[in-house]
């Protein structure tokens, strides 16, 4: 039982890079660092990963003072459920994500609806997000979108799914927003272009925010006249008219 003189923790939504070669100072303010610094309970997909960022943005205590709780497909339930245990006590958390901003295509999502049904507070701080940066480079309608993930895998399910948000695309005005991963990213281009009409319009979203970055709408037609090398590359597909 929550002790009612202890003022609860917070859940801060801690943004990561999108890529290694990132510059702190053009996605980070300032302001971010405090608050990682000010915090020794860390959510993390990867515990590894999640110390090299730390180390990267300057983390000023030790690594054996702080913790850090593991969130990915491995994870139970019964292993989760008390990570926010602390923050009733008054200690903030932090919840990083692999790359980009925590809930969205990763695992964290669970913490913080946990954290709402424990009545403790979520803070997003201010980061990088391929997901939007590809929205709103695109052309594409940005005030009707919907982001799908990862597309199904198998082939007759893969162009069931492309013929469907193809026509939400074209019938609703609404842009689709979906994403592969990386090595297979070449395989998906191909299905795109054999499923969709030529006057539809994709985009494509490599390297978001780094010195590779490639992003250009065209419509299939004009793609299969002069197909990018994304193999390998983190991508964002999005259709639209």
């Amino acid at each position: 039982m929550q002790d009612n003189n202890t003022t609860l923790g917070s859940l801060f939504l801690i943004p990561t890079p999108l890529g290694e070669e990132m510059s702190f100072d053009k996605i980070f303010p300032s302001y971010n660092s405090e608050i990682i610094n000010s915090i020794d309970v860390f959510i993390a997909e990867d515990a590894k990963s999640a110390r090299r960022f730390l180390k990267l943005i300057g983390f000023k205590k030790s690594f054996d003072e702080i913790t850090i709780h593991l969130l990915n497909e491995h994870s139970k339930d019964l292993d989760t459920r008390n990570y926010l245990d602390v923050a009733l006590k008054g200690k903030n958390i932090g919840l990083l994500s692999d790359a980009g901003c925590p809930g969205i295509a990763d695992p964290g999502a669970s913490m913080v609806k946990m954290a709402h049904e424990k009545n403790i507070r979520v803070i997003p701080l201010i980061g990088p997000s391929s997901i939007l940066l590809a929205l709103i480079s695109s052309g594409m309608n940005g005030q009707n979108f919907a982001f799908n993930g990862y597309l199904e895998r198998e082939n007759y399910l893969l162009t069931k799914q492309l013929r469907e948000l193809e026509k939400r695309a074209q019938q609703q005005n609404q842009s689709q927003i979906f994403i592969e991963t990386p090595y297979r990213n070449s395989k998906m281009l191909e299905t795109i272009l054999q499923i969709c009409g030529n006057e539809t319009r994709l985009c494509i979203a490599c390297d978001v925010s780094l010195s590779t970055e490639f992003i250009k709408t065209k419509t299939i037609a004009a793609w299969k006249k002069n197909l990018p090398d994304i193999h390998k590359r983190p991508a964002v597909f999005v259709l639209g008219r």
